[in-house]
């Protein structure tokens, strides 16, 4: 059974319909008591990371996801729910030198994108923020997430922050999949840690590269 938390943001019942189309058993959690019964757990969210993170600790949710994270059972983010995993964020900070404070789960910050980005022959182009609609993955290694989908996927953002993992390519990788935008410019969009893994975009609306996805996490 996938239990799915609730703590106020985001469309809960769009991620519990879209787990039910491919086979899964998903319930949605009102409070951190359930999480017991559960063999895995979803942390949505849409929204502000600030907002995102008081809403965990007023619904006493913090304690709850650490602690079934050490269980070794699988754990899923999604969107807000993934940069609520990271460390800290800017999103709504003081300054960039005082950063809200995250989960911890994953090493790392999430970054509002530029608008003005510089690029690589000097000149600046001006993006769209958010990052909105259908873009495509690149796997940079191995994620039993992605397990039978092809390379160039396409997949629904709706976002204005990124996460900035750090790892080591090498010996602790973290990032799993990349994502462009602007052209040239990769950012994480899937990542995966030991029992965690997160997508920056909406499995639940990216239609059938989606419900592969979540088919693949209600296998683990």
């Amino acid at each position: 059974m996938i239990g799915i938390i609730d703590y106020g943001v985001g469309n809960l019942r769009s991620v519990q319909k879209a787990l039910e189309r491919v086979g899964a058993h998903a319930v949605i959690l009102p409070t951190p008591q359930s999480v017991s019964d559960v063999d895995k757990l979803i942390l949505p969210g849409v929204g502000a990371f600030a907002d995102g993170m008081a809403k965990l600790h007023e619904g006493d949710w913090v304690e709850w996801i650490h602690a079934f994270i050490a269980t070794g059972k699988p754990m899923l983010g999604i969107c807000l729910g993934m940069q609520l995993l990271f460390e800290s964020s800017t999103e709504d900070a003081p300054s960039d030198d005082q950063p809200v404070v995250g989960l911890g789960v994953l090493p790392g910050r999430v970054v509002r994108f530029d608008v003005e980005h510089a690029t690589g022959d000097g000149h600046v182009q001006r993006i769209k923020v958010p990052h909105m609609g259908w873009n495509t993955l690149e796997w940079t290694r191995e994620d039993p997430l992605l397990n039978g989908l092809e390379q160039g996927s396409a997949v629904y953002f709706v976002h204005s922050y990124y996460c900035v993992p750090t790892e080591d390519a090498a010996t602790d990788p973290i990032t799993s999949a990349v994502t462009e935008y602007p052209q040239g410019t990769p950012f994480t969009s899937t990542a995966h840690h030991e029992n965690v893994w997160a997508t920056q975009f909406h499995p639940e609306k990216s239609q059938r590269v989606g419900a592969a996805m979540l088919k693949n996490f209600a296998s683990l």
